[in-house]
């Protein structure tokens, strides 16, 4: 079994706010605060993961010519109307 690392932080009004509204709704202090960095975490790594995905897309010439030609399309059958 891994021992926990404690640590110190300082709120500013804004964190301590969240941190009451937390466990207001029932999350201890230590729970609370061991979810927002999972979280916060986890929110980090999906962006890095999307970027690296649009910089593949952007950088697939057919992919990108296919999407003009479903604008073009999408455009033609709009002033069709």
């Amino acid at each position: 079994m891994r021992v926990a690392q404690a640590i110190s932080v300082r709120l500013d009004d804004e964190a301590a706010r969240a941190l009451r509204a937390l466990e207001a709704a029932g999350m201890s202090r230590s729970e609370a605060i061991r979810a927002a960095l999972i979280d916060s975490a986890r929110r980090l790594q999906r962006r890095s993961e999307l970027a690296a995905e649009v910089a593949g897309l952007e950088a697939d010439r057919d992919d990108r010519d296919e999407m003009l030609a479903v604008v073009g399309l999408m455009e033609s059958l709009r002033a069709a109307r």
